[in-house]
């Protein structure tokens, strides 16, 4: 990183879902929590470099759980308002909030368009769409992760462990099943080799971005979603350091930590020191 950031202990102001749904304007239901979940950094990223606002909204009220392993959600108020169980999500005004990663991109390119974060171009505009779909959809890089976080517990927790009701309940959001798990790694070295090879031919043609010459929002998603097998440093990512585990956020496989090479790394690096907010801010 070249950009000389001082540690910070600020945080995000949150309100809650009750709150929230009494405002106008764009809010992000992000959820308080601890660590730099790329989907939710990714969605920041979109309105952060267009510089629109956002009031930051938790996804329950404090000492409660929108995620009641075992139990009826019935209740939840995340479940009320979007229709689903995930963060982030994006509201605006009115309208109908928005929980997957394309339709935030779209909002985003809609409130301001400037910066163009979506190319003009269709082979481009394909290509790039293409590439934040191997990292944010199933089957994509974060999501194949998150099977391997799930796949260590549950192997190895015995049957009556109260840490498996966590465990299960997570791997089956991301649909686990041991085959999958194990098979993870070799299909993220395939992406991960898949974005090497885009940056080497931008970079042969003179781009240092992964598409075009100018950033879209794949830099911002690869650059968010990179942190999720090798995050930033401490002073600038003030993340619970217990997550820095390989099963967590980190690399636990030699040939994974190969696949994420120099150039990827170095690209996830410039992107932050040129575009987006630093420190991470929780």
């Amino acid at each position: 990183m070249t950009r000389q950031i001082e540690p910070t202990d600020i945080k995000l102001n949150y309100v809650s879902i009750a709150e929230a749904k009494k405002m106008s304007g764009l809010r992000l239901i992000l959820g308080a929590y601890a660590v730099p979940g790329p989907w939710r950094e990714a969605c920041k990223g979109l309105f952060h470099v267009k510089g629109i606002p956002y009031t930051s909204v938790v996804t329950a009220d404090e000492g409660t759980s929108d995620l009641l392993i075992g139990m009826d959600n019935s209740q939840s108020e995340l479940i009320a308002w979007t229709g689903q169980s995930s963060a982030p999500v994006a509201i605006w005004n009115d309208e109908l909030p928005r929980s997957k990663w394309i339709d935030q991109i779209f909002l985003a390119e809609r409130l301001e368009p400037e910066p163009q974060l979506v190319p003009e171009d269709i082979d481009l505009r394909m290509r790039m769409f293409g590439l934040i779909n191997e990292l944010a959809s199933e089957n994509g890089l974060l999501w194949l992760k998150r099977l391997g976080m799930a796949h260590g517990p549950l192997q190895s927790l015995p049957e009556d462990d109260e840490g498996r009701a966590l465990w299960t309940f997570f791997g089956g959001k991301y649909g686990y099943a041991p085959e999958r798990a194990e098979a993870a790694s070799e299909r993220i070295i395939e992406i991960l080799n898949t974005f090497h090879e885009q940056l080497a031919a931008q970079k042969a043609r003179g781009s240092r971005y992964l598409v075009g010459d100018g950033l879209t929002a794949v830099d911002i998603y690869w650059s968010t979603c990179c942190g999720f097998v090798n995050p930033l440093p401490e002073d600038i990512n003030p993340m619970a350091s217990a997550f820095r585990a390989p099963w967590a956020y980190g690399c636990g496989d030699d040939d994974v930590d190969k696949a994420l090479t120099p150039e990827l790394r170095a690209l996830r690096d410039f992107i932050y020191d040129e575009h987006l907010e630093l420190p991470i801010v929780f």
